[in-house]
């Protein structure tokens, strides 16, 4: 992120990292943990998984985001795991990582300071739609208990179906994030099959019934944007509480699909959210 050496950023600067490995449904998987405040046991656990459109991408892509989220309050810790990409195995592999780190990280409150009293899993773009996956698949699966689900900026249509998708290529500055987003689900999902099944395409789900309350973030200039907030609405109209936010466009000249995240309104949102499921304070203002 780059952004001024305010006291956010510094205090940002100060939060306990530390690198880690976790299983993921074949082997293990690098992971890092995030952590603020007084060391202690946390209520709140926060498994983030990172973007990159299945087919690229790592632990150090949301980095600072996460120190800012970490550095938001004392009383969550998060967890950020990579996962089997897309150019090693295609769909499964990724959701079913996903899910296997969760039920790694409920076995190992100890190891990560957490009480294990409240998850909550979160992801951008990719990554948010193995979180929005891994909500199907606890509910489905019977494990384990989420309390929340945050996706910022989610891949959800494999179809690219949605208006903000085709009107930005007419765009020429987006156009390579829309061609990106298209090659990413043809590495991902190389059986045309696959792009209906609910845990590649969570937004083609007709079983959306007792999931856990979902944030769900979107941005002005984001191709992304329509189907997240079609999801939202599509959640909330089967009984789920989905709050859903348009964030304003992520700052000209930057390149980085992390930047909007890291901006303090969305900042705000994600503390609000995780203080309205009993996670923490709520934030001031």
């Amino acid at each position: 992120m780059n952004a001024p050496q305010d006291s956010r950023t510094l205090a940002a600067d100060a939060v306990r990292v530390r690198e880690l490995e976790v299983a993921g449904e074949q082997g293990p998987l690098r992971a890092r943990l995030y952590a603020a405040g007084v060391p202690s046991k946390r209520d709140t656990l926060i498994v983030f998984f990172h973007g990159g459109g299945f087919v690229e991408g790592d632990l150090d892509d949301a980095d600072g985001f996460l120190r800012h989220l970490a550095d938001a309050s004392g009383s969550q810790v998060i967890l950020a795991s990579n996962y089997t990409l897309a150019t090693v195995r295609p769909f499964p592999a990724a959701v079913e990582d996903a899910h296997a780190v969760l039920l790694w990280a409920k076995k190992n409150k100890t190891k990560l300071g957490w009480n294990g009293k409240r998850m909550l899993v979160a992801g951008i773009e990719a990554g948010a739609n193995l979180a929005a996956v891994c909500a199907l698949m606890s509910r489905d699966r019977g494990a384990p208990k989420l309390d929340g689900q945050i996706l910022l900026m989610p891949m959800l249509d494999p179809g690219l179906s949605s208006c903000s998708m085709r009107e930005m290529p007419l765009c020429p500055d987006k156009e390579k994030l829309a061609d990106g987003c298209a090659a990413a689900y043809r590495g991902y999902l190389p059986n045309a099959a696959d792009r209906t099944h609910p845990y590649a395409s969570p937004l083609q789900s007709s079983r959306l019934k007792n999931l856990p309350p979902a944030l769900i973030l979107s941005a002005e200039d984001d191709p992304l944007r329509d189907e997240a907030e079609a999801y939202g609405a599509k959640l909330a109209s089967f009984g789920v509480a989905a709050t859903v936010r348009r964030l304003l466009p992520t700052p000209q000249q930057s390149g980085d699909r992390n930047e909007c995240a890291c901006e303090a309104p969305a900042l705000v949102e994600i503390a609000a959210f995780i203080a309205s499921l009993g996670g923490q304070e709520a934030p001031p203002g």
